[in-house]
């Protein structure tokens, strides 16, 4: 079910709670509003559908990643970038790193870890930071 993207940055702005098996759910509405809002919108996390759980959905080249409880276990190269948000207005400079490594559990709740770089790290690190309650 695709749903409305939240904006109150107060919700926004809270940690979320771990993932279980019982979100898969929420994940599968996360999937479909990424979805709906393709033209616009590379990666959300489930904060943003309302949802305070570590769940995050990455659009890389038409094909949806989904992580549950992602965590970022290493990270090189920082830069500078100004992006935007669904939740938010406008733009922001925010620092980013080109590699990231990152572990997270699958649908399955299987762990993976694998290292991403350029777009792709940089999308990651901003759903992460969602679910760290950190605003850009």
């Amino acid at each position: 079910m695709v749903r409305p993207i939240i904006r109150d940055v107060l919700f926004l702005g809270q940690k979320s709670l771990p993932a279980t098996p019982d979100d898969i759910p929420a994940a599968d509405d996360l999937l479909d509003t990424l979805k709906a809002h393709s033209a616009e919108c590379v990666g959300m996390a489930a904060n943003m559908i309302g949802v305070r759980k570590r769940i995050i959905v990455v659009d890389l080249g038409g094909m949806a990643l989904e992580m549950f409880n992602p965590r970022i276990i290493s990270k090189s190269v920082a830069y500078e970038t100004e992006e935007g948000c669904l939740s938010l207005y406008g733009v922001r400079s925010v620092t980013r790193y080109r590699n990231i490594k990152v572990e997270w559990k699958t649908r399955a709740f299987q762990t993976r870890t694998q290292t991403f770089t350029g777009n792709a790290a940089q999308i990651i690190q901003h759903e992460i930071d969602h679910c760290n309650g950190i605003i850009i």
